[in-house]
C-alpha cells in the first residue's frame, strides 16, 4: 500500500538566530519574540488536524523562554536538538561544538524529561566533526543535509574534499540522515533580513506561489516514489506566524491530507523508515 510520509517542523529560534548575528537591538528582540504570540496559534492548528509536528528548538531559546515551549512539550510534540545558541557548527572548534551539543541537550531534558533523538543544525551547515559528535551523544537522527529529496540515507563520516583532487566518499555511519531543502524553508521565501553584512535577503514572497509549489513537491513524490516516501518541510514561528502565512499552512495541510499525506514526528518517520529497511534486508 502506498505510503506518503510528511514531516511537519519548526525551527523555534526565538532571539537566538539574532544574537548569533549581533542584531541584539530592541526591534531584533521583538521580531524573535513574537514566537512567543504565534506557538499557541501553532499548536492549536496542529491540533485540529490531528498532527503531531517536530519542533527544532535551541537551548537559549528553552532557557530564556520556557513559558513559549511548553505549549508543544506538553502537547505531545517531538521537541528536537537545534544547539544551544544558534552558531554553525563549522564555525566553532571541536570542543566548542560538543559542549553546544551537551548543553542544547540538558535544556531539552529538564523540560522534556528525555535526551533529543534528532538534531538540525542552525543554518544547516555541519562540521567536519559533527557526524561523530552526534553518534557520540546518542542522536540518532539529522536534518542538515541535502543528498536526496523523498528518501533518507545513512548520513558519512570522513570525506575527503580537495579543490585538485577527485572526491572521495568517506564510510556509512548508523546517524539516519533525514534530508531537507532551503527551497521548502519558509525562511527565505518570506522573511525579509538586513544582514550586518549590508545585504538584503528580499523575502515577503506571496503566499500562495509558495503555496503552489510546497504542494508540488508533494504531488512529485507521488508520482516518482509511488510506494514511499517522506517530505521534509521547514518553518520558524516567527516567520510562519503571519496571518496570510498561517492561512497557507493551513492550506497546505489540507491539501497534503487531500493527496493521502500522512503526518508524522521525524522520530516516527524515522523509525518507520528503519524498519523498511530492515525487511527489506530480510527479504533479501
Amino acid at each position: 500500500m502506498a505510503r506518503h510520509i510528511v514531516c511537519l517542523t519548526f525551527d523555534h529560534d526565538h532571539l537566538s538566530g539574532f544574537i548569533a548575528r549581533g542584531q541584539t537591538t530592541p526591534t531584533a528582540v521583538s521580531r524573535g519574540e513574537y514566537d512567543i504570540v504565534v506557538i499557541p496559534r501553532l499548536v492549536a492548528l496542529l491540533a485540529k488536524y490531528g498532527i503531531k509536528a517536530t519542533f527544532f528548538t535551541p537551548g537559549h531559546t528553552i532557557d530564556s523562554s520556557p513559558h513559549a515551549v511548553m505549549p508543544y512539550v506538553e502537547a505531545g510534540h517531538e521537541l528536537a536538538h537545534h544547539g544551544w545558541t544558534h552558531r554553525l557548527p563549522v564555525a566553532l572548534s571541536r570542543e566548542e561544538e560538543e559542549e553546544e551539543i551537551v548543553r542544547g541537550n540538558e535544556s531539552i531534558r529538564r523540560v522534556s524529561g528525555r535526551f533529543a533523538r534528532g538534531y538540525r543544525s542552525p543554518a544547516w551547515d555541519l562540521s567536519p566533526h559533527s557526524i561523530e559528535l552526534l553518534l557520540k551523544h546518542g542522536i540518532q537522527y539529522d536534518s542538515s543535509l541535502m543528498g536526496h529529496d523523498y528518501d533518507c540515507y545513512f548520513a558519512r563520516q570522513g570525506d575527503v574534499v580537495e579543490l585538485k583532487q577527485p572526491f572521495v566518499r568517506g564510510r556509512a555511519t548508523r546517524l539516519v540522515e533525514m534530508p531537507i531543502s532551503w527551497s521548502l524553508d519558509d525562511y527565505p521565501h518570506f522573511e525579509y533580513m538586513r544582514n550586518p553584512n549590508g545585504s538584503i535577503q528580499a523575502g515577503l514572497m506571496n503566499a500562495g506561489g509558495v503555496l503552489e509549489n510546497f504542494v508540488d513537491d508533494f504531488t512529485y513524490m507521488t508520482e516518482v516514489n509511488p510506494e514511499f516516501g517522506i517530505l521534509t518541510y521547514t518553518f520558524h514561528p516567527h516567520v510562519i506566524g503571519r496571518g496570510h502565512r498561517m492561512m497557507m499552512l493551513e492550506r497546505l495541510i489540507k491539501k497534503l491530507a487531500a493527496g493521502g499525506a500522512v503526518f508524522m514526528t521525524m522520530e516516527e518517520a524515522m523509525k518507520e523508515w528503519l524498519a523498511r529497511q530492515e525487511a527489506t534486508k530480510a527479504a533479501d
